[in-house]
């Protein structure tokens, strides 16, 4: 008989600096009238479309988003510049993503109450990792001081999920005796600041999570995972296309379309069955109705797709207790998002509570477990 998997500890690293809506409107709106005067001749002439103004209600109606959390504030809001202004590190140094990711490890560990010579292997899974090789869950592991093995996972906004996945399979395999997912998402660097659609959706945060074998565990708050789930369909409406290949086609490794861009209206129309649709399926494995889960820890992209998701599950509005929601604060941390909120409201579930974690984003991707506390 498989031995029972769980996880055992869960960890949130936030950045110091944060950035409102206000700033960001602030500093948008600026750099359109900027943008619009600069290019007042071609604008005229209808060869270029004026930049619009925002608002700073229009970005809380249209995501629920009130603030992110940002790595490095500097340059971010800067007309002349709209990128954060990130110091480049020696290759003896460790790097930003790897800081931000043993910050979250550590967390981690303290909550389940282990120490990194436990851990058999690391995952960093996210959307975005700042170099190709080598890997950063290495870098991660090394500077933790763990034996075994690590790699990377680019999955996008479902990465968290898909790693908890591979841990889980890795662990019922014998392959790992406790394995530690962690993801540093350090996405300011592509979002495109002076976008009007898009550049108030993200905020940088790291999280980790703790999954080992029941037997093992001694922290105080433990979940069964009963099982998971992953489904994949391709889709090119959320999109980031910077990469080393932009050095061979001799085009501009910056560029609008090099960034973060999405068709907002098609992922939301798109999105939002599929993920009903697999969450149900996913609990009916197990016999269970929407009514039976006690909380839903959703990605935190978008309220009004977690507010349409729960209500095409439970035949009405879901409140804040059942699924509880941090892109207010947070804003969309890709991957992170549904930990984060995990990580927040998790403690207060009694024995024998059932919840479900789902992320769900760019591919189109969708991952979820099933979990149960334990007494």
């Amino acid at each position: 008989m498989s031995q029972q998997i769980v996880i055992s500890g869960v960890g949130v690293w936030t950045p110091e600096h944060r950035i409102t809506n206000q700033e960001l409107v602030e500093s948008y709106n600026a750099w359109a009238d900027d943008y619009n005067q600069t290019h007042s001749e071609a604008i005229d002439a209808g060869e270029l479309e004026a930049k619009p103004h925002s608002s700073a209600e229009f970005i809380e109606k249209a995501s629920g988003i009130k603030q992110r959390y940002i790595y490095q504030k500097e340059g971010a809001l800067d007309i002349k510049r709209m990128r954060p202004a990130i110091k480049e590190r020696a290759d003896d140094q460790l790097s930003h993503q790897a800081e931000i990711a043993v910050e979250a490890a550590k967390k981690a560990l303290a909550e389940a109450n282990k120490d990194a010579s436990e851990v058999d292997a690391v995952i960093v899974s996210c959307a975005y990792t700042q170099r190709a090789y080598p890997a950063i869950a290495i870098e991660v592991q090394e500077s933790l001081g763990i034996e075994g093995f690590a790699f990377d996972m680019l999955v996008a906004c479902s990465a968290a999920t898909f790693g908890m996945h591979r841990a889980y399979e890795m662990l019922h395999a014998g392959n790992a005796r406790c394995v530690l997912v962690i993801n540093p998402e350090l996405v300011s660097p592509q979002i495109n600041y002076t976008d009007r659609d898009s550049h108030f959706i993200f905020g940088d945060v790291a999280t980790a999570t703790v999954l080992e074998h029941a037997e093992t565990a001694r922290a105080e708050h433990v979940y069964d995972i009963l099982s998971t789930k992953a489904v994949t369909k391709f889709s090119s409406n959320i999109r980031s296309n910077f990469g080393y290949m932009t050095r061979a086609q001799d085009v501009d490794p910056y560029g609008p379309d090099k960034l973060f861009h999405q068709a907002g209206r098609k992922v939301f129309k798109e999105v939002c069955p599929m993920a009903a649709e697999h969450i149900a399926e996913h609990i009916a494995r197990h016999a269970l109705e929407a009514s039976d889960i006690r909380r839903w820890w959703l990605h935190q992209a978008n309220i009004n797709m977690n507010t349409l998701i729960c209500k095409r599950l439970l035949g009405r509005d879901a409140n804040a207790d059942e699924a509880p929601i941090v892109l207010d604060e947070y804003a969309n941390t890709a991957s992170a998002g549904s930990v984060i909120a995990f990580a927040l409201h998790h403690k207060d579930l009694q024995a024998g509570d059932h919840g479900v974690l789902c992320s769900f984003g760019a591919g189109y991707s969708i991952g979820s477990l099933v979990i149960k506390k334990r007494g």
